[in-house]
């Protein structure tokens, strides 16, 4: 029964599991506060104050530090793995987030230039640092709790992502914060927010690993790309690993149209102020559920059925999305019941998909191979944010979820055909090669 109470238990290394999960519950305040929930819809609103060009604008900012992130990351990575500087990148880039996230408050209605100048770092940084934080998962698990600890990691950011929303609709009541127009210290606070929790992964966590075998004494941009080239060579190797990528891109697509455009259709449902926090408070309840659960039979079931198992409820979620356009009255109670399934897929597939890719990766290659796993993951977001968008702006919402739908189902048939043993012992393989005094 402790073992259940408390996640941390029995663990070889508890300490420094929870400042790891630190950092995602840290992290928390911007993808929630910032990029979900308050100032995309201050920026529509109050700074643009135009509805149509206020959504053209924030998707080119949004697309902007993606497209960003995508061209980053992977020499990032690289270059982290080959100078052992993951745990600097990962604080630098973290500090960074926090601070630009403060300075979003300086933006008043109309300074348009100013909230892209501040928010298109902000976000880049974020993202960059969430492509390091799953690096750090191969280093502080094994092969036989690497799934219960990716889970730990998801269930700690749903703890924050719940603390942050029972906070922020408490200031909204007692505050007189209720209107868009007066979010502006909610961004203060949720810049000091990721600043104060990151500091235990700042204080705890330890330098993975690194791969001594540089390919020379050249920039470290040239050693990166020499690194990236023998990737790709020996891509054969990790032929399970590039199918799941190539199927994590097409459902990928479907998880990221829903964390942007969640409070859009909220709103088209008639959730509003309030409401609208109310419904992402029920969404992270049901996301931090699953996260948890899945930490008991993600190892036991694998990580691949983990998978397939919430892909199917993204599946029958976004098919009920459907069902509901396509009623004249579009009741509102029903898209509160889909809510739940939004939350389930949510919570679970991120930290499967994480987790498998983890079982996929050796362990010299994990900086490198989590930042291909976060740009493809950025690259589906502006590839299916893009088009999700247009398709509902020129032909309509029922459209626009009939092409979601399709995401995931198209992922799910593609995942099937991942060998989850064969990718695990190709990583085992090219371990014992990277250091054959191991074997």
């Amino acid at each position: 029964m402790k073992l259940k109470l408390n996640p941390f238990a029995g663990l070889p290394n508890p300490k420094i599991v929870w400042a790891w999960g630190m950092f995602d519950l840290a992290n928390q305040s911007f993808t929630l506060l910032i990029n979900t929930l308050l100032f995309a819809i201050y920026f529509k609103e109050v700074v643009v104050a135009d509805p149509a060009r206020g959504t053209s604008l924030w998707s080119v900012a949004f697309s902007s530090s993606m497209l960003l992130v995508v061209v980053c990351s992977p020499v990032l990575g690289a270059i982290a793995d080959v100078r052992g500087t993951r745990k600097l990148v990962l604080m630098t880039v973290g500090v960074l987030c926090a601070t630009l996230t403060c300075a979003l408050s300086l933006v008043e209605p109309g300074l348009i230039a100013l909230a892209m100048l501040l928010y298109i770092p902000a976000n880049f940084c974020y993202q960059i640092s969430e492509n390091f934080l799953a690096s750090f998962l191969p280093s502080v698990s094994t092969p036989r709790n690497i799934g219960r600890i990716s889970a730990t990691g998801w269930a700690m950011g749903y703890a924050g992502a719940l603390m942050l929303l029972v906070l922020t609709l408490g200031a909204m009541l007692t505050l007189g914060l209720e209107d868009p127009p007066n979010w502006r210290p909610l961004f203060v606070f949720a810049g000091l927010w990721f600043m104060l929790n990151m500091l235990p992964s700042a204080l705890i966590l330890r330098e993975p690993p690194t791969d001594h075998a540089t390919h020379g004494t050249g920039s470290l941009v040239g050693e990166a790309t020499a690194r990236m080239r023998d990737t790709l060579r020996s891509a054969s190797q990790y032929r399970q690993l590039v199918t799941f990528l190539t199927a994590f891109f097409v459902f990928g697509m479907g998880v990221q149209v829903i964390i942007a455009f969640a409070a859009i259709l909220a709103g088209d449902f008639g959730i509003t102020g309030t409401g609208l926090v109310l419904f992402v408070l029920q969404i992270t309840l049901t996301a931090g559920a699953a996260a948890v659960v899945t930490g008991f039979f993600q190892d036991t079931i694998g990580a691949k059925t983990t998978v397939i198992v919430y892909l199917v409820v993204w599946m029958i979620s976004a098919l009920a999305l459907l069902g509901i356009s396509l009623v004249p009255s579009k009741p509102q109670w029903l898209f509160w019941i889909v809510g739940n399934g939004i939350g389930f897929g949510i919570g679970g597939i991120g930290t499967a998909s994480r987790s498998l890719v983890g079982r996929f990766t050796p362990a010299h290659k994990t900086a490198e191979f989590f930042g291909l796993w976060g740009m493809v993951y950025k690259l589906a977001g502006v590839v299916g944010v893009l088009s999700f968008g247009q398709v509902n702006a020129w032909i309509g919402m029922s459209a626009s979820l009939a092409l979601l739908l399709a995401f995931f189902a198209v992922g799910l048939v593609m995942t099937l055909a991942v060998r989850e043993t064969a990718g695990l012992r190709a990583a085992r393989r090219a371990e014992r090669s990277a250091n054959p005094s191991d074997a």
